[in-house]
């Protein structure tokens, strides 16, 4: 039985946690074990995220002689015993690899292994595979690399989610479902900063927003292929938020509208909703605001539409996202004082042909009717985001 790039997985943005961001590469078994049990305490599982990843640095340093990937001793029970424990707890499991001969911090990956070690990650019961770009990649380019892990778990006997991490570098949005991938990043690595300084390594939360602008990537995305603007970097701050190159930089903290934006941005997108912070200390805050129920909808909603940018100038930005009824619209203050934003139906995605409309505060839950005017007060770095329905 093969299961051929199953179209079928991934039919909304993939929701869960990885382990890179709060942990790097001392990462432990009990680590995802606590991670486990958190998405359940916290009703982050109830909510929709249901994927427990294991990034880098899980391997020993070296392969055994077949060329198998091995556990390192900080995973003492093995992987497929902490499948069981993650699957016991309603989730499902994730690790990582890199299509090159080691992964970003030097452990051995999967470059002309491929078969082997899709094998290996059927038997541990593994549900989705996060898959790098580093390592020596022996004059082979991305297509082909990527496409040969994507073939190697179309002939096994599970589903994989299989999660393309080649940072956009070669468009991936271009031939990512070709491959059999579900999805793709589309930019470099997200550091918890609202901006990254220019001689530093990734990018800020708005750095990726501009860079989500610039790209013409929306057509490529939709149900079972989705653009990945990366982890999200929600309750991160100092000396967290690592990158997936260099384990170890202090970040300044996300302010709090600062995060609102970074969730609610990432919603507006349909990106792959992946927390990044360690979950036995999230704020409550922060929990309150990745369980926002209306923007989780607007993320997961099933015509899988892509937001885009109606305007954009330097003080403000207002994007919008069709949905399966009406439209999500968001408006962004860029400047340092609050400000009204405005907007009209007529200029966004909101469906044509009314000429009354329902709103409601995807914040407050508030509602409200209007003619197709929309205006908002938004404060300096923050968003609001309404639920357009024509009457």
């Amino acid at each position: 039985m093969t299961n051929d790039h199953p179209r079928h997985l991934a039919q909304t943005p993939p929701l869960g946690w990885n382990s890179w961001n709060a942990f790097s590469c001392k990462v432990t078994e009990a680590d995802i074990r606590a991670a486990a049990d958190a998405l359940v305490d916290t009703g982050l599982r109830e909510a929709g995220y249901e994927y427990v990843v294991v990034d880098d640095c899980w391997m020993a340093g070296e392969t055994d002689s077949a060329g198998r990937l091995k556990p390192s001793a900080d995973f003492p029970n093995g992987m497929a015993a902490l499948a069981d424990y993650v699957h016991d707890r309603g989730l499902k499991f994730g690790l990582y690899s890199s299509a090159g001969s080691h992964t970003c911090q030097g452990y051995p990956a999967s470059l002309d292994r491929e078969e082997l070690h899709a094998e290996q990650f059927a038997e541990w019961g593994v549900d989705y595979l996060k898959y790098d770009n580093c390592g020596d990649h022996r004059g082979r380019d991305a297509v082909d690399r990527y496409a040969a892990m994507g073939d190697a778990l179309a002939g096994i006997d599970r589903e994989i989610v299989y999660s393309i991490c080649e940072w956009g570098e070669n468009r991936p949005w271009e031939w990512g479902r070709n491959v059999g991938g579900h999805l793709w990043r589309a930019t470099d690595d997200l550091v918890a900063k609202w901006r990254a300084d220019p001689d530093e390594f990734g990018l800020g939360v708005a750095d990726v927003l501009d860079r989500m602008a610039e790209l013409d990537v929306a057509a490529a995305h939709g149900p079972g292929g989705w653009n990945d603007p990366d982890m999200l970097q929600i309750g991160n701050g100092p000396a967290s938020g690592q990158s997936e190159h260099e384990p170890v930089h202090v970040q300044r903290p996300l302010t709090k509208a600062e995060r609102r934006s970074h969730f609610a941005f990432w919603c507006l997108l349909a990106a792959p909703l992946m927390i990044g912070a360690d979950l036995t200390s999230l704020s409550a805050f922060d929990r309150d605001l990745l369980t926002n129920e209306r923007l989780l909808a607007i993320d997961q909603d099933p015509l899988g539409m892509q937001g885009t940018p109606d305007r954009r100038d330097d003080d403000e930005e207002v994007w919008s996202k069709r949905l399966q009824e009406g439209a999500a619209v968001l408006f962004h203050n860029r400047s340092d004082d609050a400000r009204e934003i405005s907007t009209h139906a007529a200029d966004t995605d909101v469906p044509a042909g009314s000429d009354r409309y329902r709103v409601q505060d995807c914040w407050t839950g508030n509602e409200w009717e209007t003619d197709g005017s929309l205006t908002m007060t938004v404060k300096p770095r923050e968003s609001a985001v309404v639920h357009v329905t024509p009457r």
